[in-house]
This record gives C-alpha cells, sequence and structure tokens, in this order.
C-alpha cells in the first residue's frame, strides 16, 4: 500500500460540506470531476498552497481541520471565474463565502471588519462612517462651487432626498469623502440627459463590506436600508454608481435576502449605453483622432460574469469605443465574463494580504500591458484602485486607470480642469471646455 494515503479515521455527525448543502444552491460537491478547470485560470491558485479544486477537495472528504480558518478564502476574491470554467457549474464563491464564516468574526481581517461594522453604526451605510451632515454638505458645497466657477452651469442639480424622483442614485464613500470633484462629471451627465434623480442622505454609500465579511446579518441590513429609501422617496430605478461591489451587493443581496422592493436595480453602464444610443449623450471620438491615444477595458467581475453578463461588457466597450474611436480601443484577452480577475474584489484590499493579492494581480497586470494601452477604464471603484497600485507596482506608470464617467465627460468636451485628476499629462488639457 502507498504511504502518502490520506486515512479519515474518525466518523464526523455534522461537517462543514453537510452545512453547505444546506445554504448553497449547486453545492453537490461530489458532481466535481477533479478536471482543474477551475485551477487553471485562478489568480489565486498557489497562494497558501492552496487552490479552488484542493479546497473542494478537502471539503468534500469532511477535512474540516484543514479549511477551518485557512487565510486563503481571504485570498480568493470570490470572482466566479472557477465557476465559469467548470463543466459542473459548482459554485465554489459560494463555499468560500460560507468558509469564511468558520472564522470567529473578531478575527476576520479588520479592515473588512472595520468597514462593516462602520456602515453599520450610521445610517448613510457609509463603509468609511461618512454621516449624513457631512455627505449633504459636500454635495451642496461642490454643487456651488460648480455653479459659481464653471460657466454654462448655474443650473446644474445634485438633488438630495427628492421625493418622486425616477432615479435613486448610489454613491461610492470615495468620492465625498476623499476626491468631490469626482462626483461633478457624473452629475453633469445626468444633466444632459435630462435625468430625474437624486441621493439620499441615508443609504446613498455604495459599498457594503458585510457582503465580502460573510457578515449576512449586516449585509441585509445594509440592502434593505438603502432599498427601502429609494422605495420610500418613490424611485423606480435604484441606479448604482460605478462600484462593482456595490452593484452586486444590492442586487444580489434583495435576492438572497428576500427584499421586494419593485425597483429596477441597475448598473450605471446599462445607462449610460442606452442614453449614447438614444442620442441624449452626444459622445465624440473625433478629440482622439488625431493623438491616438489607446485605451482598453476591465471587466468588473462582480458586475458581468457574477451579475449582468456579456451584454453589460459589451455595453462597456460600446460606450469606450464611442467616446475614444474603435480604432483606438484594444481588448484584452481573454475578456468579458472569461475575464481574469484584478483581486480588488472580495474585500482583498482591506484584507492586510497585500503581498498575494500583488502576486494574484500580476496576471492582470500582463494581460493589460500586452494591449499597449496607456488608460484602463474601469467602472468600478475596487478595480480602479488594484489595477492603479498593479501599474505603479509593476510596470512603473506605464498604464493608468480612469472612471468611465471622466471619458465620457472628456469626450463631451465638459470635464473642467480640476476633473482630471486621473489624467495624465497627454490629456490634461484635451478638450477643456470652452468657457
Amino acid at each position: 500500500m502507498p504511504e502518502n494515503v490520506v486515512h479519515i479515521a474518525k466518523e464526523k455527525t455534522t461537517t462543514f460540506i453537510d452545512r453547505v448543502k444546506e445554504i448553497v444552491p449547486n453545492a453537490n460537491l461530489s458532481l466535481c470531476l477533479t478536471c482543474g478547470a477551475c485551477s487553471s485560470g485562478c489568480p489565486a491558485s498557489g497562494l497558501e498552497n492552496m487552490d479552488p479544486r484542493k479546497f473542494l477537495r478537502l471539503a468534500v472528504l469532511g477535512l474540516d481541520e484543514e479549511i477551518t480558518e485557512h487565510p486563503w478564502v481571504w485570498m480568493c476574491s470570490m470572482c466566479y471565474r472557477c465557476t465559469h470554467a467548470c463543466p459542473m457549474k459548482i459554485d465554489i464563491a459560494a463555499l468560500i463565502y460560507e468558509a469564511r464564516k468558520l472564522w470567529p468574526r473578531e478575527k476576520r481581517p479588520k479592515g473588512i471588519l472595520g468597514s462593516c461594522d462602520m456602515a453599520l453604526k450610521n445610517d448613510s451605510c457609509s463603509a468609511m462612517g461618512t454621516p449624513q451632515e457631512d455627505f449633504r454638505f459636500v454635495v451642496q458645497d461642490m454643487l456651488e462651487e460648480v455653479r459659481a466657477n464653471q460657466p454654462g452651469w448655474e443650473e446644474l442639480q445634485a438633488p438630495i432626498d427628492k421625493q418622486g424622483a425616477h432615479f435613486f442614485l448610489s454613491q461610492n464613500s470615495r468620492e465625498p469623502v476623499t476626491e468631490p470633484e469626482e462626483m461633478v462629471p457624473l452629475w453633469k451627465i445626468l444633466h444632459i440627459v435630462g435625468a430625474d434623480w437624486t441621493y439620499s442622505c441615508t443609504g446613498w454609500g455604495g459599498e457594503n463590506y458585510c457582503m465580502f465579511l460573510a457578515d449576512d446579518e449586516g449585509w441585509k441590513k445594509i440592502t434593505n436600508t438603502t432599498l427601502q429609501t429609494a422605495k420610500n422617496l418613490g424611485c423606480k430605478v435604484y441606479l448604482n454608481t460605478e462600484c462593482g461591489h456595490s452593484t452586486f451587493s444590492v442586487w444580489k443581496g434583495a435576492q438572497k435576502h428576500k427584499i421586494d422592493t419593485g425597483l429596477e436595480i441597475a448598473p450605471m453602464v446599462q445607462y449610460y449605453a442606452r442614453w449614447i444610443r438614444e442620442g441624449k449623450l452626444k459622445v465624440n471620438a473625433d478629440w482622439n483622432k488625431d493623438l491616438k491615444v489607446k485605451f482598453t477595458v476591465q471587466d468588473p467581475c462582480n458586475q458581468v460574469r457574477k451579475g449582468w453578463g456579456d451584454a453589460l461588457a459589451d455595453d462597456l466597450r460600446f460606450v469606450t469605443i464611442a467616446c475614444v474611436g474603435e480604432e483606438n480601443f484594444i481588448d484584452t484577452y481573454p475578456n468579458k465574463s472569461n475575464n481574469y480577475c484584478c483581486g480588488g474584489g472580495g474585500g482583498y484590499l482591506q484584507s492586510g494580504y497585500r503581498e498575494a493579492r500583488l502576486h494574484y494581480g500580476r496576471l492582470k497586470h500582463e494581460q493589460i500591458m500586452k494591449t499597449g494601452a496607456s488608460y484602463v477604464v474601469t467602472p468600478c471603484h475596487n478595480c480602479h484602485a488594484q489595477i492603479h497600485e498593479l501599474g505603479e507596482h509593476y510596470g512603473h506608470g506605464k498604464y493608468r486607470t480612469v472612471h468611465l464617467w471622466t471619458i465620457i465627460a472628456l469626450s463631451l468636451g465638459i470635464l473642467a480642469e480640476n476633473e482630471r485628476t486621473y489624467l495624465g499629462d497627454d490629456l490634461r488639457e484635451v478638450n477643456l471646455p470652452g468657457y
């Protein structure tokens, strides 16, 4: 008999796999063919001597001691690419989510835990703890500044708690807290298309780290707070800011926690594309005809592979190409639902495992470098932060990350000088508004 045989000596009445089967759809892990497709395209494979196939087999064999409090569950971004590749469509990401619960709450990564608890402590649902009155002040202050200093925008609106507005708009905390000028291009876009929209001081925070923490009650509370706020205002569409995990957390949270408000929960990119097709956003790529600045895009896992699929990925490309020119767009390979995760999701940015996160992201960096693009359009805040860091760490600043709203506003000739934080010197003065 071979010496390296794993012996399962004792019987167990309750195991992790039994619990998972009761909770998780498509959790018949016995369907696993051990083909390794899940691990072959997983950027987390090899970290902490673990990969999706190995983790799954440990669970199937009932080796709970091997997976309880294993750090790899925080290095897997739950991007769902393993399931996308799996011929049996086993939901390994859901397995990882449940495995995170094996950690005592107080021992889970402090960054994720802190952001979850901060959002639970305030009605704004901001993971950065921004109080309701501070959000109101920042929005009104920025609005007054634009009206006073940017000719042609004297009638710009940024309503808060407007009853009966069609769209309820979420906002990632990073903008009002650290870069409020980044909110303005989006306001301008909404103004141009004539959108009837509103913020609220309650539930405006467009992030949900309780989902990353595997805190079901916290995830439910934040999702319910923001959706009920939109419903109480009489809104019809919950329109997510350019934030992948925020979009997914609200959309999936409503399903998982059975929160029925009758609201359409929509990603912003989808509406950008609709407004361009309807002729409401008259974007123009002429500014880039001679410059020939090259762009590529990042497909946020939470919006594309885990959410709206290739239809949203196609919309992302349609909008980008309309703004920069088809000849100036270079796609990544693989792409769309088959794209690689950048390593910014799953709470990775706040997990404390920076070295592992950068190693995870190297595959994404190499993918971007092969395009030769100068800019990566990232309609997701976590993707934006991670890819920016990858570019600095591995690429020595050879590419930059940029929000989609920035490129739309640039193509429309409405992007002011102070709204160009993420543009390089090559675009710093291109297509400035003609005041």
